[in-house]
């Protein structure tokens, strides 16, 4: 059975708040529990770089989730400046090529002093959000096929690029395992513990269900966030993964 530090570890908690205040007291309510923080656009467009920081000072691993998506040299220069914020991890969106996944990785390298350098974050790329169906994927978006074909293959190009990992849903992760092997990172949001609402997700795992279809980082939000006591609400979750382990 897994220890709660090691539990705690495969966890991200989404601070999706307007300003570093609201964020402030959940951080203060989850101290001492080794989890991740997400930081998305809300609250980094609101705050600023002061956020990771932030979290970086109270001993957080920190995911700063910002979906790059742009011209292969400005987010070459962005994955630079994100870098040396101090992140441990960063995602790009695959939809952007082979070559901006490169760039992304290359500011990374130049960000921390180089290739190879122990201290880069990892960086992973977004295949399909997990807000999105078949019927959008083909009739909206264009693409033709199922959503797990379209992950498959951007997971695959991420993987050619030399990107370290993928943000997919849960339900897609065998398959990803099955195509990029065990080493590549998978990082899931759609999470939602039994009994939760599933909101503005359309492809949802409880957290067990997740890490048993082999996720090695599940996505909270707002069941922990709304919870009336989100401690209390993170330690059922990280004690679910451990029974379950």
């Amino acid at each position: 059975m897994a220890s709660i530090s090691e539990g705690a570890g495969r966890i991200m908690v989404a601070l999706d708040f307007p300003n570093l205040e609201e964020a402030e007291r959940l951080i203060a309510s989850l101290q001492g529990i080794p989890c991740y923080m997400k930081v998305g656009m809300q609250l980094y467009y609101a705050e600023g770089p002061k956020v990771v920081a932030r979290l970086k000072e109270r001993g957080y691993k920190v995911f700063l989730d910002l979906k790059m998506h742009d011209i292969p040299n400005t987010v070459k220069g962005g994955a630079e400046s994100i870098t040396r914020l101090g992140v441990d991890m960063f995602n790009v969106h695959a939809a952007g090529g082979k070559r901006m996944m490169e760039c992304a990785l290359e500011g990374a390298d130049k960000g921390c002093g180089g290739a190879g350098s122990a201290k880069r974050p990892l960086v992973v790329a977004v295949t399909a959000l997990t807000s999105l169906n078949r019927t959008v994927l083909n009739q909206e978006i264009g693409i033709a096929g199922t959503v797990e074909e379209t992950v498959i293959r951007y997971a695959l190009l991420a993987q050619e690029a030399g990107l370290d990992g993928v943000v997919a849903s849960p339900l897609e992760v065998p398959a990803i395992r099955k195509h990029c092997g065990p080493r590549f990172v998978t990082v899931t949001p759609g999470i939602r513990p039994a009994g939760s609402e599933p909101g503005d997700q359309s492809r949802i795992a409880t957290p067990a269900e997740a890490v048993r279809m082999g996720a090695d980082y599940i996505v909270v939000g707002r069941p922990v966030t709304a919870s009336s006591n989100p401690r209390e609400t993170l330690l059922s979750i990280i004690e679910e993964l451990r029974i379950d382990e």
